[in-house]
């Protein structure tokens, strides 16, 4: 028992280490930094480099560590988060979530992918203490940790730069005006914040004794687990959340075994979340949700008319002709189509609703799992299992999430991150239901009026099939009163509110149908593979999504098409270049999203702003207001007294050049 609590302590020290960086940074930027555990593994490469391979003492790599990811930080704030100051924060989460991928990527080409065993050079050295046996790596862990936690606390409590950062986060505005250099204060922070990963890589080697460049990712999401539970923005917090996952996490695999770590992890954070909305020492503090109104509001969407839908479907439709495409091109159609359903689960939960889910593999999973049982162990026919699975994954996303609308900020996009894991890690320990590690085998062929799909080209058919509907449903709620309710919350909250809108009904409501369309895309995914298993649906899948729904926009379907075009077809071109297809595609990413970071169905902004003036001065016409009469009263000029209106951009035309044009 006593060794469980020391391992977790150990554990829970290194964990403290990642969540105060992340902590840090969010409290001066307000940004989710997730290639904060990229840093982790470049921290613990380059300690590895300097005292394995070239046989320098411990600390030396700590500090060679220390410089290399301090620089990283810096750089990362440059390139991915001070280009987007003021705007939404989903902007600067996207672009760290590019930087994880190039970092990551960019490490294992430096380093290799492979494990390799990491040699600290300090002696064997061992204490027995009432039972407990102590290491000396275990002691100056425990000691370095203890001494840098002190150390940062009172450079924040007695310094002058430790002033700045306080205020900075308490008040960025009212900092500036009082002359604090906000942005060479930001830069440290990151700096700051990237240091103390990478010496928790070092550290976190050294006690292992083995390290790999792909273990960043794992490390970087209990981080973040970390730093919500002790709350965001604390830095006592954040070690407080870091011990308590730690010692939690190394009792419960004592107990239950390593397969039941990831349930522990996200299992805690959500418990947390659920009784104290905050975390342990958070403030009741309301700051901008990553993902709100004016994220979209500088956008206008293509629009386009019947005719041409028309000619898109019949483009989509052109794979199904026999010896038109060889197999591999039919098969990377069927993983677009695939990508695209799943991403258009978020505009209904993104572009409709304003909200951001990070945990949407969760729905994928929940769908996939239920169509395959309901198929093999029912004898369902697809047609019916599909629905069917839809259904299920909806009521649990909405149930699970259904506590999380108590929260604001950052927690809720952190609360569907965690709700998506827990889902995974359920998946796997549940093994008389799901297979566990195993999953589920033999999942039968779909079976449509009596023709059973087995070809790539019959797959594909009934794919573009599927998200024809699924697109056509999209669509048809984005006209509806309940469309116009979704953006009347998501262009302002408060204003809906005020105006009688039961705002956390309706998000329910949203992730519910966004988990429907979800859970029949799992179960398409289920019976393309005939195979299902938890590490499937990983939170890269989850960030997989994200990117590809904000990419292609979404606020039209059209955009989750277009993404998954992008996203997927992307990564096959890339594929000459296998060893940094991912880098490049990494690269690729981060530029879109300083240049088109509302979408790629979208006009550009001098257009947009080219339609912003033309539209200025015309009246709204019905399906223009709807959205702002249910939260203000129009004037004869079409003008929104109070409500969403007055901050949205200007509402889509119909039928205004003599062709009826369609939403899309």
């Amino acid at each position: 028992m006593f060794d469980l609590l020391i391992a977790g302590l150990i554990n829970g020290n290194a964990y403290a280490l990642v969540a105060l960086g992340l902590s840090l940074v969010i409290g001066v930027a307000n940004v989710v930094n997730f290639a904060h555990g990229s840093l982790f593994a470049v921290g613990a490469m380059v300690g590895w480099l300097v005292t394995s391979s070239l046989g320098m003492p411990l600390w030396l790599g700590a500090l060679a560590a220390i410089a290399v990811t301090a620089a990283l930080g810096w750089l990362i704030n440059l390139v991915a988060v001070r280009p987007f100051a003021g705007k939404a924060p989903i902007a600067a989460v996207l672009a760290t979530i590019a930087v994880m991928i190039i970092l990551d990527n960019l490490t294992q080409i430096v380093f290799g992918p492979e494990v390799r065993r990491f040699d600290s050079g300090l002696p064997d050295i061992t204490w027995q203490i009432g039972g407990i046996t102590l290491r000396l790596i275990d002691v100056v862990i425990l000691v370095t940790s203890v001494t840098l936690m002190l150390v940062l606390a009172g450079v924040l409590r007695y310094s002058k730069l430790g002033r700045a950062i306080r205020a900075t986060s308490q008040d960025r505005e009212a900092a500036a005006q009082m002359g604090v250099p906000v942005a060479r204060v930001q830069s440290i922070a990151f700096m700051v914040s990237a240091a103390l990963g990478g010496l928790a890589g070092v550290l976190v080697a050294a006690y292992f004794t083995t390290i790999a460049p792909t273990q960043g990712f794992q490390i970087g999401l209990a981080g973040i687990a970390a730093a919500a539970i002790g709350g965001l923005g604390s830095l006592l917090g954040a070690v407080i959340g870091g011990l308590v996952l730690g010692v939690a996490e190394a009792f419960g695999v004592g107990l239950w075994g390593d397969s039941a770590r990831q349930l522990i992890t996200f299992g805690a954070l959500l418990l947390v979340l659920w009784i104290r909305p905050e975390g342990i020492l958070g403030k009741k503090t309301v700051r901008r949700e990553p993902l709100t109104g004016t994220f979209f509001a500088q956008a206008r969407p293509v629009v386009m008319r019947r005719w041409q839908v028309a000619v898109l479907i019949a483009l989509a439709l052109i794979p199904t002709i026999p010896g038109v495409f060889d197999g591999y091109a039919v098969q990377i159609g069927v993983q677009i189509l695939a990508f695209a359903m799943i991403a258009l689960s978020m505009t209904v939960i993104g572009g409709a609703a304003g909200q951001l889910s990070l945990g949407q593999a969760g729905p994928v999973a929940l769908g996939a799992y239920a169509a395959a049982m309901l198929t093999k162990d029912a004898g369902l026919p697809f047609l019916v299992a599909a629905p069917l699975a839809g259904l299920v994954s909806a009521v649990l996303i909405a149930v699970l999430n259904a506590p999380s609308w108590r929260l604001s900020g950052h927690y809720p996009a952190i609360a569907t991150l965690a709700t998506g894991a827990a889902i995974s890690a359920v998946l796997l320990v549940a093994t008389p239901i799901t297979g566990g590690g195993s999953g589920i085998a033999q999942i039968p062929l779909p079976d449509i009026f009596g023709i059973q799909i087995s070809s790539t080209t019959q797959f594909y058919a009934l794919g573009l099939g599927i998200l024809l509907v699924l697109i056509l449903l999209v669509h048809r709620l984005g006209r509806s009163h309940l469309g116009l309710t979704w953006r009347a919350i998501r262009d302002d909250e408060v204003a809906a509110r005020s105006a009688g809108i039961a705002t956390p009904q309706y998000k329910s409501l949203a992730f519910g149908i966004g988990g429907f369309i979800a859970g029949v895309a799992g179960a398409f995914w289920a019976a393309q593979f005939g195979f299902v298993e938890p590490k499937i649906f990983n939170p890269n899948l989850s960030f997989q999504i994200v990117i590809i729904a904000v990419l292609g926009s979404m606020l039209r379907p059209f955009g989750a098409v277009l993404g998954s075009i992008v996203l997927v077809g992307g990564l096959e071109l890339f594929r000459v270049a296998s060893e940094t297809r991912l880098l490049i595609y990494g690269v690729v990413l981060l530029l879109l999203i300083w240049f088109r970071p509302q979408g790629m169905w979208t006009l550009p902004l001098p257009f947009a702003r080219l339609f912003r003036r033309a539209d200025a001065g015309t009246p709204v016409v019905a399906e223009q207001s709807a959205s702002a009469g249910l939260v203000g009263t129009l004037t004869p000029a079409g003008r929104a007294r109070t409500g969403a209106a007055e901050r949205t951009g200007p509402a889509e035309r119909t039928g205004t050049d003599g062709g009826e044009e369609t939403r899309s």
